[in-house]
């Protein structure tokens, strides 16, 4: 096959990525087959299989899947203590400090104890709080905002960060457990605290008759091991579409201008931003551009629910409708989006 075919080919794999799960139902709900099927497909269009590859699917899914297997089955033991935790913390210090606590702590913490245990602990939290559904809906978004932030400072957070360190790993960036930590964490600190401190300022009182958000159902252990599972085959798919898309990625995105890349990547906004960061980074990309792509997928990503994994946990289990969470994440997204674009524009 030679190299035009080579791309188009490529090219209607990804259309099917990006497509699919949104207008087959079957494929949105086995999410992680599809991608395995997509990724082997596009690895073999690509001609690239080798035993090094097999090897480094079967290796990276480890580490974020033992993660969320271990904090998963610690979020069980506490799970009840959790709704005592927070009405206890409202009664002392009030629901504007639990707030700010909440949304900034799972931020930091979610690059150690995974996106997906923090979006769990967020819905439990917000299940105990009596606050009017409207500034709840509002603490959720700005809550997954700070977790899918947080999440990539550690290939333990999130697939995005798994794959990018995965990707990086060789020559020349060379990257080990702290890489995306030293080049974004600059920029994500200040942005989970800004986060805390949004949530800490939004309008609520205790009320109990209130209509708030719940909890759908508690998870059982064997929703644990699933989780775990899936996230196992997840990444390994990410692994197969990132070297799959490889041969495109290099001819077109590396020489792209790093801050086109980042408003491009809006679109993180309704496709998962690991599948986009699978689809776009390579190690031929220097830093600027790594930098700007990541932060353009990662901030775009809190703006809908499809966007990032903590958006659809929390979404899904609470009830939040898409219109819901647009009508707030969406200016919030693109109030943050102009922020960080000033700061690259003079760093």
């Amino acid at each position: 096959m030679n190299e035009r075919l080579i791309e188009l080919a490529l090219a209607g794999v990804m259309l099917m990525v990006l497509i699919l799960p949104f207008s087959v139902k079957y494929v949105e709900e086995e999410l992680e087959i599809f991608f395995f099927v997509m990724g082997t497909i596009a690895v073999s269009i690509s001609g690239l299989w080798s035993h090094e590859l097999l090897i480094e699917a079967l290796r990276e899914p480890l580490m974020i899947s033992v993660a969320v297997l271990l904090a998963g089955l610690a979020f069980r033991s506490v799970r009840e203590r959790i709704h005592g935790w927070i009405q206890a913390g409202v009664r002392r210090f009030g629901h504007r400090v639990v707030l700010m606590l909440v949304v900034a702590g799972l931020g930091l913490l979610s690059s150690v104890i995974t996106a997906i245990i923090a979006a769990l602990v967020l819905a439990e939290v917000m299940t105990a709080l009596k606050l009017p559904r409207s500034v709840e809906v509002k603490v959720v978004v700005l809550a997954c905002f700070s977790i899918g932030l947080g999440a990539v400072l550690t290939p333990l957070g999130e697939p995005l960060a798994t794959l990018a360190v995965a990707t990086l790993r060789g020559e020349p960036h060379h990257a080990d457990f702290w890489f995306l930590a030293r080049m974004l964490g600059a920029w994500i600190l200040p942005l989970v605290l800004g986060l805390g401190i949004w949530a800490g300022l939004l309008k609520g009182e205790d009320n109990e008759s209130a209509n708030t958000l719940s909890e759908d159902r508690p998870e059982g252990m064997k929703d644990v091991f699933k989780r775990a599972g899936k996230i196992y085959l997840f990444v390994m798919a990410l692994v197969f579409l990132g070297h799959g898309f490889r041969p495109v990625v290099d001819r077109y995105l590396v020489t792209a201008s790093p801050l086109l890349l980042y408003w491009i990547n809006m679109i993180s906004a309704i496709l998962d931003n690991a599948t986009l960061t699978a689809a776009e980074i390579s190690p031929m990309m220097d830093a600027a551009h790594i930098r700007d792509l990541l932060l353009g997928l990662l901030i775009s990503g809190g703006m809908l629910i499809p966007g990032n994994i903590p958006n659809i946990i929390s979404a899904g289990k609470l009830g939040i409708k898409s219109k819901e969470w647009a009508r707030f994440g969406f200016p919030v997204g693109l109030v943050i989006m102009g922020g960080v674009f000033v700061l690259l524009l003079v760093v």
